[in-house]
């Protein structure tokens, strides 16, 4: 693309001004909670990363003060800071305090934006107690302060610098948000990513409250982070696919590798921006790939005349890839930018993939052969799949008749009042299922551990009982035929032993939901049951700690209200009920029991140690019972995590579990 070397006033474009920005901040930041603060970051990187993408800026920094403030700075043409002929205030108060004022509205300032609605910079400074913008241009240091959003004084002239670039210094209003704690994880998140989407630019964060530094830099932009995808993967070919082409004013890149894995990952960026729900550059790159697989499929003689054409989820069976465009006018759908929605993207993406492509499967017959290939087992596992699909989901999935006999069911219909526990064992089954309100909570005992979901196709997952139970339990069906509307429990409730076990057959079901059912957890359906560690019997007092930690606690303020009362009499301190697991052998935590008038402090083991009224009280009674409600805060370190604990490379797991000993308080084996 060509540089567009003049910025200046006559690029700043006004449209209206600032004034509801305190009042309904909401609006424009999506809320005042964490994700509002660290939106206010985005905006003003988000500047840097135009000049950047348009090839003015080299480096963007952020550093998290001490004093809870922020500084965002590049080496771009910075701001402009001469009048502007509309307002008659400097260009930089104009873009600083005018909602709407910005280079990104036709003006000329930037062909490529990815900010679209240019609330910016603006934004930022009405909802900052201080505001410092120091501008570095033609040679001169300029500086202006605001408070909200007022200015302090006129723009001043600091003094002359071999400098260019803008940097921004702000304090978010405690006022406004609910934290003005910035997270140096999700910098470091933003930054990367930046960092990959723009090959040559170098970003850094730095943070002063803990001295933390990280620095990306990457020259194979999106060909880097298809590699950082597939990182643990075994990948078909070390080579990935990559081009890089303009077509009319948009610049197309793609690059794309295979891994011997089941899952596809996809991410489609337009002008830097993520975009969810995919768009018209995802529909155009699934058609050409699907087409330039099976044309070569066919020429090669890999598929034969008499077989039927590979799918589209045939041919992106264990595909990893990015999809980047850059174009001057994007039309996404709605203000969160989810979709992209210009048609001509989708003839371009078609245009540039079905050529380079194919190049590339004649250039790499190799790769291409186990391409082919992975894509005929894909195909004949899915031929499978619907036969097995058939025989054990039916349409009258929802009919009593047609539920897994072991599920105990609920009386209520209502999925919002219902909820299904998925129980370990049998024993632990039979006690939720008499300790349960029959009316909302459902039991749907497991017996042994499910099928590792991560190496298995769907074929193979449908002929695993404990799998199949679950599915037709849920309601919402399963691969093509998924539907989260089926959900016949607003809460899925995982309940299992407090201890390796336990945690293993957690993970396996967390597997399986994330890959294969993955609305249901964001949508926010699945939660954790938290059974207690220890039961604490003081008096007539019966209580129930969930953590070491808790008990602690419990017992020290078992001792206080015992010396306030000023009770002469301790209670007797009796062991453990069960002979193998003493309370302690500690004198000192004996006397200090006694002192609490502790008469029993068990530590259970399992949830076939508690009878069904325990269970009820501790485990699934709403007025008592503690559930951690799963959600995806980063779906790009989850699919990491879930590859490195569940997928085939064992020195992955055998490197995380090294570096996380540690912080293993007690190990139960």
């Amino acid at each position: 693309m060509t540089k567009q070397k003049q910025y200046s006033s006559e690029q700043i474009q006004v449209l209206e001004g600032l004034e509801p920005v305190r009042k309904r901040p909401g609006m424009y930041i999506g809320g005042t909670g964490k994700e509002g603060l660290h939106h206010l970051i985005k905006e003003i990187a988000d500047n840097s990363v135009d000049e950047a993408i348009a090839g003015f800026a080299s480096k963007i920094d952020i550093t998290l003060h001490k004093d809870g403030s922020v500084t965002i700075k590049d080496n771009g043409r910075g701001i402009p800071v001469d009048k502007h002929s509309k307002t008659g205030k400097s260009a930089l108060e104009t873009v600083m305090t005018i909602l709407h004022a910005g280079g990104k509205f036709g003006g000329g300032g930037y062909k490529v934006s990815s900010g679209l609605h240019g609330v910016g910079v603006s934004v930022v400074n009405a909802l900052s107690t201080n505001l410092e913008a120091n501008v570095y241009k033609d040679g001169y240091h300029y500086r202006q302060t605001y408070k909200r959003g007022v200015p302090d004084n006129e723009i001043q002239k600091i003094g002359k610098t071999s400098q260019t670039g803008t940097e921004i210094t702000f304090y978010a209003d405690s006022d406004i948000f609910e934290t003005i704690e910035f997270d140096y994880d999700w910098v470091v998140d933003y930054l990367r990513h930046q960092a990959y989407l723009t090959k040559g630019v170098k970003n850094t964060i730095v943070d002063e409250r803990t001295n933390m530094r990280y620095s990306f830099y990457f020259e194979g932009g999106i060909q880097s982070y298809v590699k950082h995808l597939n990182y643990g993967k075994d990948v078909l070919g070390e080579s990935i696919f990559y081009v890089e082409k303009q077509v009319e004013d948009t610049m197309v890149e793609i690059a794309l590798q295979y891994a011997d894995t089941y899952i596809e990952t996809i991410k489609a960026f337009a002008n830097n921006v993520f975009n969810p729900d995919g768009g018209t550059h995802l529909t155009g790159f699934r058609a050409a790939l699907t087409r330039v697989i099976n044309d070569y499929a066919r020429k090669s003689g890999l598929l034969k005349e008499k077989e039927e054409n590979l799918s589209g989820e045939d041919c992106r069976e264990g595909l990893t890839a990015v999809i980047l465009v850059k174009l001057p006018d994007p039309q996404f759908e709605g203000q969160t930018k989810n979709k992209l929605g210009n048609p001509e993207i989708r003839g371009y993406i078609e245009q540039v993939l079905g050529e380079w492509l194919a190049y590339y499967l004649e250039e790499n017959p190799a790769i291409a052969k186990k391409i082919i290939g992975k894509a005929i087992i894909a195909a004949r596992a899915r031929k499978a799949a619907r036969a097995a699909r058939e025989s054990v989901i039916r349409k009258g999935v929802l009919e009593g008749t047609s539920l897994p006999g072991k599920l105990a069911d609920c009386s209520s219909k209502d999925p919002h009042n219902s909820e299904l526990y998925i129980v370990e064992g049998d024993s632990a089954g039979g006690s939720a299922k008499t300790g349960r309100d029959s009316k909302t909570q459902a039991i749907l005992p497991l017996r042994g551990k499910v099928l590792n979901v991560e190496r298995a196709r769907l074929d193979k997952m449908l002929a695993n009982n404990e799998i199949t139970s679950l599915i037709k339990a849920m309601g919402v069906g399963i691969g093509d035929q998924f539907d989260i509307r089926g959900l016949r429990y607003g809460r899925i409730i995982i309940m299992t032993d407090a201890d390796v076990d336990g945690s293993h057959i957690r993970t396996l079901l967390l597997t399986l939901f994330f890959r294969h059912m993955k609305p249901i957890i964001e949508q926010g359906h699945i939660y954790i049951a938290q059974p207690p560690f220890f039961k604490i019997v003081a008096g007539k007092k019966v209580i129930y700690a969930y953590t070491d930690e808790e008990k602690e606690s419990i017992v020290e303020k078992l001792i206080a209200d015992r010396k306030d009362k000023k009770l002469k009499e301790d209670a007797k301190l009796v062991g453990n009920t069960e002979p193998d697991t003493p309370v302690s052998e500690d004198e000192a935590d004996k006397s200090r029991y006694k002192q609490a008038g502790v008469t029993l402090l068990q530590r259970y083991k399992g949830l076939g140690e508690m009878d069904a009224d325990q269970l009820w009280e501790t485990t699934m009674d709403p007025e008592n019972r503690v559930l951690l409600k799963v959600s995806i805060e980063d779906a790009e370190k989850a699919d990491a995590i879930f590859n490195k604990l569940m997928g085939t490379e064992v020195e992955l797991r055998k490197n995380f579990i090294q570096s996380h000993a540690k912080h293993v308080k007690e190990l139960d084996i």
